[in-house]
């Protein structure tokens, strides 16, 4: 009899479970939002999408709104934030503060630019006049036959390029920019798929840590809606040992159907030879003509200025180190804007200064860069970085209330080169481990209540944290291998990798941390938000998902919310540390 009643009971209670998981709707529903609140026009497009996220389910949202520079912002955006955060209010809906960010560090760089990550130049030779020392190169660099005017079969002498677009790419001896020939590339539609299209490549000697531009001028017919610029479609690039890119930048859209000049920078790295790589990366109609390719080292563009980022002036036969403020002026870029579209400025020479007219000096320092389009990483290791943090975190808190904050700690590009890290001596995982246990301090300090966030790739080895980019990611000092073993406990992890939602879900659930997805990316339906709901199913400690569209697309947010806030069957099990 005990034994039928303790069996009737069990079932019970499984039948009770399963009735539960079936009105299952996970916490955290919400939208992404970018907004710079800098009109009531805006405030009125941000406030409609927080209304129709609600009427659909949604019960939260990340707010990007350029929190990092809350300290320089007015009334008028300060009257706007409390007026979206009412409305918030009211609704009950979760406002998750979008802040601290490192991979893309407009809004901290917007206090003080040189807190930038620095790539070293060291020992580059300046020749003194009589006022001012001036950059030289060391020693000559340049392309051979980078006006195409020899070749052969049609194919321009020095350049290698696959068997697979030879058809492609011509001499042109009618259209070209200077000299008597131009390079064009064409029909590439017929091109093999995953041949990189019509890319053609030099090997030249360069000297390793030094900062080279690379110019080429370019014209192009015909194109059609095929996006060849700011897209990385057309590229022009240095590539060096372990087939390592060493300059990511896309062309930009010169609104010209005439010649163009298009300028990248670079920096050596310990390379004393790289590869010259430009042409077209995707199969694309029209036409495209290359001329006067060139490379030239460069000076003191982007120079950065903080303690560890240091700059040094030596004699080259003396040894002597000169001092800033008596032999020579203070250095800075005033055109500093990251990019390498303008000449760096030369050493000025003070009165009663030791350095003598012709001597050759050796001149080391740090310069900026920028990734593709316009992303600038901030130095982890630079303290200024943190008490800017610091200051700002405590306004966000007083200004917005968030019941969440979003560490921005993603595709961080740049990392480890300047003297404050390399000072260190850690890998690229313990600095981004303590930069984000720095971050979480500084919240708590300022929200001991807060819950805190963060994006998914820099520490999971199915994305960002691994090797597939090499010894060095993107332009890091080393890859973020490992990350995850430094990465704070308790933290919420919004994983966006949608190819490897399943890996990296169990990777962080299994580590014991709690996480969502983020769902959507501007696709043309939910089919992928459907996959991502049956992952976060099958993981234990799976709290939502998100719709996250990087281009304001946001035309299927009322059927998203219909279908992430239906009951669902949730069968995964307890959050990680539940009991």
């Amino acid at each position: 009899m005990k034994r039928n009643i303790l069996l009737l009971l069990l079932s019970l209670a499984a039948l009770l479970a399963v009735s539960c998981s079936r009105g299952t709707v996970y916490p955290i529903r919400w939208n992404y939002i970018s907004t710079g609140l800098q009109s009531d026009e805006e405030l009125a497009r941000v406030e409609g999408l927080v209304k129709v996220g609600h009427e659909h389910g949604l019960n939260g949202f990340l707010l990007s709104a350029a929190f990092d520079q809350i300290d320089q912002k007015g009334e008028d955006y300060l009257r706007r934030l409390y007026h979206l955060r009412d409305l918030c209010d009211s609704l009950h809906v979760d406002i998750a503060a979008g802040c601290l960010n490192v991979g893309y560090n407009g809004g901290l760089l917007s206090h003080n630019r040189n807190l930038a990550e620095g790539m070293p130049v060291v020992d580059a030779l300046f020749v003194a006049g009589k006022t001012e020392a001036v950059l030289t190169a060391d020693p000559a660099v340049g392309i051979p036959n980078g006006g195409f005017e020899s070749g052969q079969d049609g194919h321009p002498d020095g350049f290698s390029l696959s068997d697979s677009v030879a058809d492609c790419v011509a001499l042109d001896r009618e259209v070209f920019h200077g000299g008597q020939a131009g390079l064009r590339i064409q029909n590439l539609e017929s091109a093999e798929a995953g041949s990189r299209a019509g890319v053609l490549s030099v090997s030249i000697p360069v000297q390793p840590k030094r900062c080279y531009r690379l110019r080429v001028w370019i014209k192009v017919e015909d194109m059609g809606e095929s996006q060849p610029f700011g897209s990385g479609n057309l590229r022009l690039t240095a590539i060096g040992a372990g087939h390592q890119e060493l300059c990511y930048r896309n062309i930009r859209d010169p609104k010209t159907s005439d010649w163009f000049e298009a300028e990248v920078g670079f920096n050596s790295f310990g390379n004393d030879k790289v590869e010259i790589s430009f042409g077209v990366q995707e199969r694309t109609p029209g036409r495209i003509w290359f001329d006067d390719l060139s490379i030239e080292e460069i000076g003191l563009v982007n120079v950065l200025r903080r303690p560890g980022a240091p700059l040094s002036v030596r004699g080259e036969k003396s040894g002597v180190e000169y001092e800033e403020g008596r032999d020579f002026a203070p250095v800075s870029d005033p055109q500093m804007d990251y990019d390498f579209e303008h000449d760096g400025p030369g050493i000025g020479i003070l009165p009663g200064s030791r350095i003598k007219p012709g001597e050759r000096l050796r001149v080391s320092w740090y310069h900026a860069t920028q990734i593709y389009n316009d992303q600038v990483t901030c130095c982890m290791s630079e303290p200024e970085v943190y008490e800017i943090w610091s200051r700002t975190v405590p306004l966000i808190k007083q200004h917005l209330h968030p019941k969440y904050y979003f560490l921005n700690v993603d595709e961080v590009r740049v990392g480890g080169t300047c003297k404050a890290c390399a000072d260190r001596h850690l890998s690229m995982g313990e600095i981004i481990g303590d930069c984000v246990q720095k971050q979480v301090e500084i919240v708590k300090a300022a929200d001991p209540n807060a819950e805190i966030v963060i994006w998914s790739d820099m520490f999971d080895p199915n994305h960002n944290a691994n090797n597939r980019h090499g010894d060095n990611y993107y332009l890091c000092a080393g890859n973020y291998d490992k990350s995850w073993e430094h990465l704070p406990k308790g933290l919420i992890i919004a994983c966006w990798f949608y190819e490897v939602r399943d890996k990296s879900l169990k990777f962080f659930s299994d580590l014991g941390y709690r996480t969502f997805a983020c769902g959507y990316y501007d696709a043309d339906n939910l089919d992928h938000d459907a996959a991502w709901l049956a992952s976060l199913d099958a993981t234990p400690g799976a709290l939502g998902i998100m719709y996250t569209s990087w281009l304001d697309k946001f035309e299927l947010l009322p059927a998203f919310g219909d279908l992430v806030s239906a009951p669902r069957k949730h069968t995964a099990g307890p959050l990680p540390g539940s009991k």
